[in-house]
C-alpha cells in the first residue's frame, strides 16, 4: 500500500486544536511513524504541557519557537517574535527538505499568520514543498483561506460551552 500524506488543519474558537492534533501523532507514533511536532507560542516551562514529556516518551520529537506571544506578555518586541517565528519556519523547511519525516504537526503556526509573524507565501511555500508521502498537521485559529484551500481535511472547533465562563480554573492534567 502506498502511503499518501495529506495536510490537515484544526482551526477555530473552541479548545481541543492541539489536543485534536497530539491525538493524530501519537496515533502515528504507535505506527511507528517519524514524528516533529514544532510549536509556536507555548512555553513548557511557564506553563507546564505535561504532554510534551508524554510524546517524546513514544519519540515524537518536540521543537519549540517563539514561546512567548504579546497578547500574554506585553513587554515583548514583535519584531524579535517574527525573527523566532522565521527561525520556526526555516527549521521546518529543513525538516520537510530532509525527506525521512512521515508526519509535522505546526501547532499553533496558524496564530502566526493571524498575527503577522508570519506570510501566507511563507506557509503556502511550506505546503507547496511537503513530501508525497508526508503528513502535515496545521494547528490553531484564524487561518488564512488560501491555506484551508490547500488542505485535505479542515475541522474547526467551535466552543458552545466552556467551564472557564463558569469560573472554573485551568485544572491539571485535563487542561495542562
Amino acid at each position: 500500500m502506498e502511503k499518501k500524506g495529506l495536510i490537515q488543519v484544526y482551526t477555530g474558537s473552541g479548545k481541543g486544536k492541539s489536543t485534536a492534533a497530539i491525538g493524530q501523532a501519537v496515533r502515528a507514533a504507535g505506527h511507528g511513524f517519524k514524528i516533529g511536532f514544532i510549536s509556536f507560542f507555548k512555553d513548557p516551562d511557564v506553563f507546564g504541557y505535561a504532554e510534551y514529556e508524554s510524546m517524546e516518551k513514544l519519540g515524537i520529537q518536540i521543537f519549540l519557537f517563539a514561546r512567548k506571544h504579546p497578547h500574554f506578555y506585553m513587554d515583548l518586541n514583535h519584531e524579535e517574535v517574527r525573527e523566532e517565528c522565521s527561525r520556526g519556519l526555516e527549521y521546518i523547511r529543513g525538516l520537510i527538505n530532509d525527506g525521512s519525516w512521515d508526519m509535522l504537526v505546526l501547532d499553533e503556526i496558524n496564530i502566526a499568520l493571524r498575527d503577522g509573524f508570519l506570510t501566507d507565501e511563507d506557509v503556502l511555500s511550506l505546503l507547496a514543498a511537503k513530501p508525497e508521502t508526508m503528513e502535515l498537521v496545521l494547528t490553531g485559529r484564524g487561518i488564512p483561506d488560501q491555506i484551508l484551500e490547500k488542505a485535505d481535511l479542515v475541522s474547526e472547533v467551535r466552543e458552545i460551552k466552556h467551564p472557564y465562563s463558569q469560573g472554573i480554573k485551568s485544572r491539571k492534567g485535563i487542561e495542562f
